[in-house]
């Protein structure tokens, strides 16, 4: 309710708002690339920005008295936001070095705060905890509160919860708001350096179209294939998540166009929001931008490693994972006879050239930026210059001062709320940093990953998924990178090979019941059940519980290894047997190859198919298990196809590239 509040203030806010959001816009492009305030000063600007888009009211009118308490609240809280982060501000920069207390900066004053520091601190709190309040519901402020009584009174902690000698109000005031590693340390940082400007990118490209070109590239690409419209969905959320990053504006963005036709074309209700959310989840995952997480990598994962690598080893996950969904998708389409598009449906048009190139320009831009070796944010605000540059030269993409200015308003939009999850995950971390549970939480975990390695991952999935619920998947792995990231060193595995491990399970927690975001979020536009909707969508994502075992154990599909290199025989090796698993999976879980497949059948695909994605080594005991897996698999689709199985392969491939025409012949 509060997000929808907000939302509205946003879109119907005056001149008051629209100015605030070309501010923020403005700020972030300048600063980022040519810097010239402190780095805490910075981030207050940037922090009370974003407050003030979520508290600033709508300016429209309301007879309502709720409505009129609710504008006066936010007026009153804005009022509040402006004197409380201009502090830090003024407190901080050495323009204002004569109101300084004392002649020292803030940061040069810890432990010696006076009573106004401490005063502006707590404010500053409470308007954290109610700006993230109102941007993403209540599970992160209780998180962040639960944290600060845990600083508090951690002297009276039983053992298990990891007691300590407990810090006053002032002590944690101080840490959590007044110096750089609470509210104004990495999240916060994170997603002001590199988050925000691919806001901008992805809020540019939907305004030239060139986003919408990817719906509709889709619906051409399976408009002849059975259950196209699910296939639409696939395409789409992958591609379009990769832009914003966040599985719940993935799904509302594409899910009021794909659920409503995978509805029309036979999906139950509850199955097409499945479909929707487990789509969208995958998304931040997917190169070339990513989500948020893959910024905090930059600054969290050490040896440090660089944008690229990140996205090189992002890739082969990514696609295993769209590929699956897209298998599992086509046998469910086929298993209850799931119509193909219709030319009304789709409103089959000519694509736009025009915007079709713009995207592939911008995308081609910014990995060729990235390759030439410019920084993540300069290499966006680079892109986005060709976006600008590019768009005038067809009336399809072009762009007017008033699609400039709601482009503007729009990234504003979308980055208010990763604004509040940041400062408020600042809380939580400037408690981590000040009572030492994050050195204490790995010693815990520890002795088991030494008796076993499985079962130490295992527990680091539970707890990440639980963590996650609630909570958008980058603010998760940043807590989850934190709590246990002294301990990932120690495990034997490849650094950022463990780093993605937790940064999956953050994704997969929007489509993890009994709180799923994505889930949640499809279920609405669907006007199905949350919790069918939720489990519906676990099933179909169930794919992306499996593979960050398979590439934390073996990191060739990584593309690294435990010495940095690259073994392409080894990559080669394991590709085709993981392939052959992702199948084994999508036919275990739909229960579905050429016909419906029975019930004892899947028990005996899905161990096989773990057996061919899990199984990392190319030693003789373990090829020979693989060898297993595959000949009991194949012997399954073998009597389960109705013909010879290379047909039902070959049907199953091309089915699943929309190049069959409703007769069965191919088509173009």
């Amino acid at each position: 309710m509060n997000v929808t509040i907000q939302e509205e203030g946003i879109v119907n806010g005056g001149h008051l708002r629209k100015g605030v959001s070309l501010a923020l816009c403005a700020f972030v492009l300048a600063e980022v690339n040519y810097p010239l305030l402190q780095p805490q000063s910075r981030l207050a600007l940037f922090g009370l920005l974003g407050l003030l888009l979520l508290f600033l009211p709508s300016s429209m009118p309301s007879n309502r008295l709720s409505a009129s308490v609710r504008q006066l609240l936010g007026w009153a809280l804005a009022a509040v936001a402006v004197p409380g982060l201009s502090y830090v501000i003024i407190q901080t920069e050495p323009a204002f070095s004569r109101f300084w207390i004392g002649g020292a900066a803030l940061g040069d004053r810890a432990g010696q705060e006076v009573a106004i520091d401490y005063g502006v601190g707590l404010l500053g709190l409470i308007l954290v905890l109610e700006a993230a309040r109102r941007a993403i519901g209540w599970t992160l402020p209780l998180l962040a509160l639960a944290f600060l009584l845990y600083a508090r009174f951690g002297a009276s902690m039983p053992d298990w919860l990891f007691p300590h000698r407990g810090y006053t109000w002032t002590r944690i005031v101080s840490q959590t708001f007044l110096h750089s590693q609470g509210v104004f340390g990495i999240a916060l940082k994170v997603m002001f350096t590199y988050v925000f400007p691919f806001v901008l990118f992805g809020a540019f490209l939907e305004a030239t179209g060139a986003t919408g070109f990817i719906v509709d590239f889709s619906q051409h690409l399976f408009r002849r294939s059975a259950g196209g419209p699910a296939k639409v969905a696939v395409m789409s959320s992958a591609l379009m998540g990769s832009l914003s990053g966040s599985a719940v504006a993935n799904t509302a963005t594409t899910g009021t166009f794909t659920i409503p036709m995978m509805r029309r074309a036979g999906f139950a209700p509850h199955l097409a929001a499945g479909v929707e959310a487990a789509a969208s989840s995958g998304g931040a995952l997917m190169p070339p931008i990513m989500g948020a997480g893959a910024y905090m990598m930059l600054e969290i994962v050490s040896p440090p490693v660089t944008y690229l690598e990140i996205l090189k080893a992002a890739l082969i996950p990514a696609l295993l994972f769209y590929l699956t969904l897209l298998l599992v998708v086509h046998l469910h389409s086929r298993r209850i006879g799931a119509a193909r598009i219709t030319a009304d449906e789709a409103q089959i048009q000519r694509l736009s050239v025009a915007q079709g190139l713009l995207f592939l320009l911008a995308m081609a831009g910014l990995i060729a930026f990235l390759l030439a070796g410019f920084t993540p944010f300069r290499a966006v605000t680079l892109s986005l210059g060709v976006i600008l540059l590019a768009a005038p030269w067809s009336k399809a993409t072009r762009l007017h001062w008033r699609d400039v200015v709601q482009a503007l308003s729009r990234a504003a939009k979308a980055g208010v709320p990763l604004i509040a999850a940041a400062s408020c995950v600042g809380i939580v971390l400037g408690v981590v940093t000040l009572t030492g549970v994050g050195s204490k939480l790995p010693a815990a975990i520890l002795p088991l990953a030494r008796d076993n390695l499985i079962a130490a991952l295992f527990l680091l999935m539970v707890s990440t998924i639980i963590l996650g619920m609630g909570l958008p998947s980058a603010v998760c792995y940043l807590l989850m990178a934190t709590l246990i990231g002294p301990m990932l060193a120690k495990l034997g595995l490849v650094p950022l090979a463990a780093h993605l491990f937790i940064f999956y399970f953050g994704m997969m927690s929007m489509v993890t019941p009994p709180v799923a975001l994505a889930g949640y979020t499809a279920a609405a536009i669907a006007k199905a059940n949350i919790m069918r909707s939720s489990f519906a969508a676990f099933r179909f994502a169930l794919v992306g519980f499996v593979l960050p075992y398979a590439f934390v154990l073996n990191p060739s599909l990584l593309l690294l290894s435990e010495d940095g290199g690259v073994n392409l025989l080894h990559i080669l090796a394991s590709l085709p047997t993981v392939l052959v698993g992702v199948l084994l999976l999508a036919v275990g879980t739909t229960g579905y190859f050429s016909r419906r497949t029975g019930l004892w059948p899947r028990f005996i695909l899905f161990p096989a198919a773990l057996v061919l994605i899990l199984l990392p080594g190319l030693d003789v005991m373990q090829l020979a298990t693989k060898g297993i897996a595959v000949l009991a698999g194949g012997s399954v689709l073998w009597r389960n196809a109705r013909y010879v199985p290379t047909p039902a392969i070959a049907e199953c491939m091309t089915g699943l590239l929309g190049t069959q025409t409703a007769n069965g012949e191919s088509g173009v």
